[in-house]
């Protein structure tokens, strides 16, 4: 890649409907590569196995990252029952079997114990640091990996459909976080069983849905600026759940310039809150309130 060319501001997100097959870094780099843009990021890895959402922000829009990652994410997937793999994931050796195939009567049962807060176990095989390096990097060099659980939350999780006595569909709701590989686990080690995640795919990333994305292909087919311009999402979008606040150029000036703006008030935002400050229809930053005044958290250049 000829990364001399990649100087041009593209501001935006694309909602890419990742195939499965290429991991999320790929991904990225590609629809960089198609933009010829200057700053690029995703918001919420997905393994390579894994197909479906995966929206990439663009130049201004990597500054709105950590508010899709932190956004509920929606999930189809499968679990296959009777084996028990390493990775919790087609890609892992056998490392248990069982001839249990539970019941659908079983499996909605079991679900409710999965709904809510809930204590979850990492695979061995992700991408969380142990003194300082990745756990599937020690997991694949053969060493014991123990993580400990951790709190997520967890919307929404139903049966959809049963292909075969080996198999069975569920979609899930869940927050940040939260490891599918993990659940389609511990779901058939509570159902007396073992399994593993067999498909996966996300229909969901914070505002981001599976009706919007595009496909690669597609987005290739487009070809050049400024076609590919018409696939950008704006890049408030991320921000859809913040309350927005309009203002005078004058003030949205003060903001650009990193100064803090002072509101009557009557008009003030409750001391703490985060709000997306607007002017005319554009966004302008991402400001925090103190009571009185306005005080910029992220400006954007747009």
């Amino acid at each position: 890649m000829n990364t001399a060319s990649l100087k041009r501001k593209i501001d935006g997100w694309i909602v890419l409907d990742k195939p499965a097959g290429m991991g999320s870094t790929k991904a990225v780099g590609r629809v960089r590569w198609l933009f010829e843009a200057d700053k690029a990021g995703h918001g919420g890895t997905l393994d390579p196995l894994a197909s479906g959402v995966l929206p990439i922000a663009l130049g201004e829009a990597t500054k709105t990252v950590r508010f899709v990652m932190a956004g509920r994410k929606e999930y189809r997937f499968t679990i296959c029952f009777g084996e028990a793999r390493a990775t919790d994931d087609a890609e892992g050796a056998v490392i248990a079997t069982s001839d249990v195939r539970p019941a659908d009567e079983a499996i909605r049962a079991a679900l409710p114990a999965f709904i809510g807060d809930i204590e979850q176990k990492p695979p061995a095989f992700s991408a969380l640091k142990i003194r300082g390096k990745r756990a599937y990097e020690l997991a694949r060099s053969g060493e014991v990996v123990d993580l400990k659980p951790r709190r997520v939350s967890v919307e929404r999780l139903e049966l959809l459909a049963r292909p075969d006595r080996n198999h069975a569909d569920f979609v899930a709701v869940c927050g940040k976080g939260t490891y599918i590989r993990a659940l389609a686990r511990d779901i058939a080690h509570a159902l007396g069983t073992v399994g593993y995640l067999s498909a996966l795919r996300r229909t969901a990333a914070g505002p981001f849905r599976e009706a919007e994305a595009i496909s690669l292909p597609k987005l290739e087919a487009l070809g050049h600026i400024p076609p590919l311009l018409e696939a950008l999402v704006p890049v408030a979008t991320a921000l859809d759940d913040i309350p927005a606040l309009a203002l005078t150029e004058a003030q949205a000036d003060r903001l650009r310039q990193g100064q803090a703006v002072l509101l009557p008030a009557q008009d003030a935002p409750p001391s703490g809150a985060l709000i997306r400050a607007e002017c005319g229809t554009k966004l302008v930053a991402l400001v925090r309130s103190d009571g009185a005044s306005l005080k910029p958290v992220r400006v954007f250049n747009l």
